[in-house]
């Protein structure tokens, strides 16, 4: 891994789920449209691999991470919600707080679905970065945009409405993109989608497109 890679990787934490799916793919087109690298535990299809080690290894290789730990919900057969989103969270913080050279470096975005809502569920991260979006794809674009744009001060970085009109473009135009690759947009895995993303940006040299 180069330097570059790392100063270019975001650790994606967040929900895999079909409910939170909308706002994943908003957020992974966000990342890559702000020129970063998503990174997250769906790339890796290792079973050989305990799932901590991989994440381990994804952290380690990325500066920035954006942890989203909106989803406190419940189960409906456990009766008990789920700690991954806090735990991969605490993991980075970590991975800074202890860690030496590039790893000191590191800066996270932490979202939450409502502003302060954090602080009856997690109130040791107050501090830190936290951004609400309301469950809303156009705002997860918005925040993830202004916070990328802080890291990246000599690049064009477009705006958090044009970046938000392509990413409706995109989704648009999704449908045939898959039909030509004979793939169905609900059985995308994340490598699929985001090498959709990329090239997809990569054709968008016009003003007009």
């Amino acid at each position: 891994m180069t330097r570059n890679d790392y100063q270019k990787s975001v650790f994606i934490n967040c929900p895999f789920d079909n409910q939170y799916r909308p706002l994943f793919d908003a957020l992974i087109f966000a990342v890559l449209t702000c020129g970063f690298r998503p990174r997250c535990a769906l790339e890796i299809d290792d079973a050989s691999e305990v799932r901590i080690e991989k994440i381990f290894k994804i952290i380690a290789a990325c500066r920035y991470g954006i942890h989203d730990i909106s989803r406190i919900e419940t189960n409906i057969q456990s009766g008990l919600p789920r700690f991954n989103m806090p735990l991969e969270l605490g993991l980075f913080l970590a991975a800074k707080r202890f860690g030496t050279g590039r790893q000191a470096k590191k800066a996270c975005l932490v979202l939450d679905s409502l502003p302060y809502r954090y602080q009856q569920f997690i109130s040791d991260i107050a501090g830190q970065d936290i951004q609400a979006h309301h469950n809303d794809p156009v705002e997860v674009i918005t925040v993830i945009r202004n916070w990328l744009r802080g890291y990246s001060p000599e690049a064009a970085i477009l705006g958090g409405t044009e970046i938000n009109r392509r990413y409706l473009l995109f989704t648009q135009e999704l449908p045939a993109l898959c039909e030509r690759l004979k793939w169905q947009p609900e059985e995308l895995t994340f490598i699929d989608y985001a090498q959709l993303v990329s090239r997809w940006l990569e054709l968008q040299t016009s003003p007009e497109v």
